[in-house]
């Protein structure tokens, strides 16, 4: 369970004791439960927010535990991975604009475009269906970081994401299904076949930013993976919400 505990250490800010940097190998295969994880304390936020002050400040609620759970990782990404795709013009150039901890004008434009999308979308599926497209979606979105460390070329000597890209053994590719049936069972039981629309919009969603890192850059980065996350997730919840 070793690898477990690296999983949530890596992915949020909780505790889960003392660990040594050979138990973050296999992490990966442990992402999508941590998903899981998150997805619930944010269905929660949403249904205590909703239920209070209205589906609005129910999908700002589910957002505000995102951030504070993983401390803006992803979202951190995000706005990393359009400042150097946008303002680098070469691949160089685009990393060493990502390694800059400050902010940009096409890093704060798409965190703001995203986040103001998922709020919406949320809203629109409200109180019924938001919270298990959270789950789901979470659960999702980050079992596709595992398999992009694993079949993806990482780009960085020294980096979040360096020493995860080997074999995730029998435990963690266990993890990894179990937390996609479990996800898929979440939103089929509440969301109907609209879940896979959701699984569809999911993909659409981190294959755009996988390609375009592919196109510029010739693989990925900690950076690009938080940013294929926070697409992962919105083309879920946009998934869901466009099935008729």
């Amino acid at each position: 369970m070793r690898s477990a505990r690296a999983a949530l250490i890596f992915l949020t800010r909780l505790p889960a004791g003392r660990l040594q940097d050979g138990d973050f190998a296999l992490a990966p295969g442990w992402f999508g439960l941590v998903g899981l994880l998150v997805g619930f304390v944010q269905a929660g936020a949403f249904a205590l927010g909703a239920a209070i002050w209205g589906a609005p400040l129910g999908a700002l609620a589910a957002i505000a535990a995102g951030i504070l759970i993983t401390g803006a990782l992803h979202e951190d990404g995000l706005a990393d991975t359009f400042d150097g795709l946008g303002g680098g013009h070469d691949a160089e150039r685009a990393l060493t604009i990502m390694r800059d901890s400050r902010i940009g004008s096409y890093g704060a434009l798409a965190l703001g475009l995203v986040l103001a999308a998922l709020a919406l979308a949320l809203i629109a599926l409200g109180p019924a269906h938001a919270p298990a497209a959270l789950i789901a979606g979470a659960a999702l979105s980050r079992v596709g970081l595992a398999v992009m460390l694993r079949h993806g070329r990482y780009l960085r000597a020294h980096g979040a994401g360096t020493g995860l890209t080997g074999p995730q053994g029998m435990a963690g590719t266990l993890a990894s299904l179990a937390a996609v049936l479990l996800a898929l069972a979440i939103g089929s039981a509440v969301l109907g076949l609209s879940v896979w629309a959701g699984v569809a919009g999911c993909l659409l969603g981190a294959g755009i930013i996988w390609a375009w890192a592919q196109r510029r850059l010739g693989g990925v980065s900690g950076d690009i993976l938080g940013a294929a996350q926070q697409f992962g997730m919105l083309g879920f919840v946009l998934g869901v919400g466009a099935w008729p």
